[in-house]
């Protein structure tokens, strides 16, 4: 994989939204996007969807009842597939992973398999791949919109939704779109990757939280 740079998020430089306004900012401008792709870095190894019916069925040691409600999700996945395909926009996601897989990352990877299969391309790659950037840290979750629109996705310690921090400088968010893509273009597309990984899987011991 080529030399890596992501550029550094001064949270001072950004405008601090709650998760309400991340969210409502988020799809106002996604909505308006035509014609320009999307790109999204998931790092955390652990997340606490608090909407997600599936997800809490995960929380209570529910696996079947997990999977069965991520496949009641296809209609609104078809849905937004062709709203994408109306802006012709497409979203792209990497996501890292560690061995062996976190209960909510095996959980998580079932879902972007489905999400693959109907609108975003979606591609894994190893925590290796980034370490030596994270000596201070793991890198920060980010996605960026058309071009245009940088979020840091803020979570609280314990994977809680918290936010998110918006930046709008073009240099910025050019830096962080060609670091993701870099990334992109080297990792493995997610259904090989479920495939080997993640289908021979036992379910998850429960998650507490």
């Amino acid at each position: 994989m080529p030399d890596l740079y992501a550029p550094p998020l001064d949270r001072a430089r950004g405008e601090r939204l709650s998760w309400a306004d991340y969210s409502a900012d988020f799809w106002q401008r996604y909505a308006q996007i035509y014609e320009r792709d999307s790109w999204k870095f998931e790092r955390r190894q652990h997340f606490v969807e608090q909407k997600s019916p599936s997800r809490a069925a995960l929380g209570r040691g529910d696996w079947d009842g997990a999977l069965r409600l991520l496949e009641d999700r296809r209609e609104s996945l078809r849905k937004a597939a062709e709203q994408d395909q109306r802006q012709r926009t497409v979203f792209h996601r990497v996501r890292v992973t560690e061995q062996p897989l976190t209960p909510y990352l095996q959980w998580e990877l079932h879902s972007l398999r489905m999400k693959a299969e109907y609108d975003e391309i979606i591609r894994v790659i190893d925590a290796a791949h980034v370490s030596a950037l994270e000596i201070d840290g793991l890198l920060p979750e980010v996605v960026v919109l058309g071009g245009q629109t940088l979020y840091e996705v803020v979570y609280t310690d314990a994977g809680v939704p918290d936010g998110g921090i918006r930046f709008t400088e073009p240099d910025l968010v050019r830096g962080w779109e060609d670091f993701i893509r870099t990334l992109f273009e080297g990792g493995e597309d997610i259904a090989s990757y479920f495939e080997r990984e993640v289908a021979p899987l036992p379910p998850p011991q429960l998650i507490t939280e």
